[in-house]
């Protein structure tokens, strides 16, 4: 009789049960029923089709557009004891026939494998004669014209499905998908009567945050400088703005490595190994980096500009805190983020395939998405309860008290004069016209145009000439959140006046704003942030010592074996050790993280580590270097 899943699971990955969702996952696959899974980042989602692939007969097919997770997962899946391997561009054509060879012989489990080789006929063909019993989808909202990151070639695995002699069970998983693009992956891969396991999108251990500073540059590096010796990325929009702050980060001193599609190939697998391996702690990038990253310890996740989606957003920040201890996730907003994120809708991107018009919903889409993200970055409203009810979550608490809305960060204003002007300037322009032409006619701005349609006659021209342009983008965007302004849909917005407008226009109604605190307060949400208990918490100095041991003993390992280092063991594993300082095989196999396989490996290793640890303490001596 064959190992049980929760057997499967304590023998090839440690762990002594499953998480919420993933025992219910797993049984739909082993009992031959299609699944869609929504669970956030961090949450489990490879062991849902890792264990099933392990249990079930032939062999289990993951798609996934992601070269560096594949590499990561099948480094895992291998040091775990389990055949995989994967096929992607990454490879030498030597590599990629070895490979077919390997697979046509039966000697992987698990194989990873682009989007774009699955109708490739050397590939079908041969899949063709393979028992292939489940077939994976990863990140399956690629498959989605409304999902932040859509890829034509997804659209291919219902026909390469539809290719094979029997049709294998389906599973597609997802960290970030609205009810719409939940529905789209669902009718797009033809599920047959899906599961359904949605966890819920909730991260309790991220802390979010939205400050807007007057001088980014600065607002960065005090972050940095409260934060030493953490792991953390930096996510900016353009490749200029990567090099900008890696340059200004290497300046001050920190460790910081670089990653965006403008460098060779070579300096990129470099520098994302740098990162993985702890060899610098802060990467800066673009959004090009950090899809299915495993890295679990990173501590903060920092955009220096506002991406063009909340889903992108969730996704990106939820590379934070994968180990389960708190992590922050902060954002620093300026309006020409949003000048910047429409640049990029505009740009051609990696659709070409599509038609004009696929490709004019694609955009309108975006648009859509960018005005979401504009109002999560500009509210006052919890930030947590924002992106909860974005992804459908229903009866959200109001506030979350782990965010810096929640923790008042902010001030409150009254712009109820600022207000008149602003709904004043927006009916006597005519109510045809979007926030940047409002801002500039208040402003006093002249430009030709203006000129030519006599903007510049309204009596309300240059009634808030000494504001800064971005806090009258900030005034509009409170008058959109409290329903005293609206703004049409499509490429560019119009602004209108509200049922609720006039009463603020006759002085019925007093409007404020919370305005953000100055620079020096807004350290306060870090530090609250970082007060929040983690699951495993080590409390002992003694603890942190040896933890600190069994790290340094996992670099050299890692190092050694040319592997990210939480390959070997994860920060929780080895928190568990510190704590419970395991001194048999049998003892060991019960920290969580520890299966047969890395006991096997490396249990002997640590075993002596943390015995050698126990006789320093006792004796009081220094470890030897």
């Amino acid at each position: 009789m064959g190992m049980t899943a929760a057997e499967t699971l304590k023998r090839y990955f440690g762990y002594d049960s499953f998480r919420g969702g993933q025992k219910q996952a797993v049984e739909a696959l082993l009992a031959g029923k299609d699944l869609l899974c929504v669970m956030p980042t961090g949450a489990g989602k490879s062991l849902c089709y890792q264990i099933p692939a392990l249990m079930l007969e032939g062999i289990t097919l993951v798609v996934s557009p992601l070269i560096s997770l594949m590499k990561d997962q099948v480094s895992a899946l291998v040091s775990a004891g389990i055949p995989a391997a994967f096929l992607n561009s990454s490879l030498s054509f030597a590599q990629y026939q070895k490979a077919l060879a390997n697979l046509r012989v039966g000697k992987y489990k698990i194989i990873y494998v682009a989007p774009e080789r699955l109708m490739l006929p050397e590939f079908l063909s041969l899949c063709v004669q393979l028992r292939i019993s489940l077939v994976a989808v990863d990140e399956a909202h690629c498959i989605s014209q409304w999902g932040q990151d859509f890829r034509p070639d997804y659209l291919k695995i219902s026909d390469f499905v539809a290719q094979l002699p029997s049709r294998p069970v389906l599973g597609a998983f997802t960290a970030t998908a609205t009810p719409q693009v939940a529905q789209d992956i669902e009718n797009r891969l033809k599920l047959e009567a899906p599961v359904v396991v949605r966890t819920g999108f909730d991260r309790p251990n991220l802390f979010f945050s939205v400050q807007m500073p007057d001088r980014k540059d600065a607002a960065l590096l005090r972050f940095v400088e409260e934060h030493p010796d953490q792991s953390g990325i930096v996510y900016c929009a353009t490749r200029k703005s990567v090099e900008q702050v890696s340059d200004l980060l290497t300046f001050h001193g920190y460790s910081v490595t670089r990653y965006h599609a403008g460098l060779t190939q070579e300096e990129r697998k470099k520098n994302q190994e740098d990162f993985s391996f702890d060899r610098v702690s802060i990467v800066v990038a673009t959004n090009a980096f950090g899809m299915g990253i495993d890295k679990s310890n990173v501590s903060w996740v920092l955009h220096y500009n506002m991406p063009k989606s909340l889903e992108a957003y969730y996704q990106e920040a939820g590379r934070a805190g994968r180990d389960g201890e708190p992590a922050e996730c902060v954002l620093l907003y300026s309006p020409q983020d949003v000048v910047i994120a429409k640049r990029l809708i505009e740009m051609p991107g990696e659709n070409e395939e599509l038609s004009e018009e696929d490709r004019a919903i694609v955009r309108e889409a975006d648009y859509q998405k960018l005005y979401r993200m504009t109002d999560y970055a500009t509210g006052t409203g919890c930030l947590r309860a924002a992106i909860l009810r974005y992804f459908g979550e229903k009866d959200v608490p109001p506030r979350c008290g782990n965010c810096s809305n929640c923790l008042g960060q902010y001030e409150a204003v009254d712009i109820t004069t600022q207000a008149q002007m602003i709904l004043s300037c927006v009916y006597r322009s005519g109510q045809r016209y979007g926030a940047g032409v409002i801002t500039d006619l208040l402003r006093g701005i002249r430009k030709p145009r203006y000129e030519e349609q006599r903007l510049t006659f309204l009596s309300t021209f240059g009634l808030m000439k000494e504001a800064p342009a971005h806090e009258i983008r900030l005034m509009i965007s409170a008058l959109l959140a409290q329903n005293l302004l609206c703004q049409s849909e499509g490429q560019y917005p119009v602004l209108r006046l509200t049922h609720a407008s006039e009463a603020v226009l006759r002085g019925e109604k007093q409007v404020s704003m919370k305005k953000p605190q100055k620079a020096g307060k807004e350290k306060s949400a870090g530090k609250k942030a970082r007060k929040q208990p983690a699951p495993e918490t080590l409390e002992s100095p003694a603890a942190l010592d040896l933890f600190s041991a069994l790290r340094q003993l996992r670099f050299r390992i890692a190092t050694t074996e040319n592997v990210p280092a939480y390959i070997v063991f994860s920060d929780a594993t080895l928190r568990d050790m510190a704590s419970r300082q395991p001194r048999t095989p049998d003892e060991m196999l019960l920290i969580s993280g520890v299966g047969r396989m890395k006991m096997e490996k490396y249990g002997e290793l640590f075993l002596r580590e943390i015995a050698a640890f126990a006789g320093r303490e006792q004796t009081g001596s220094a470890p030897e270097d």
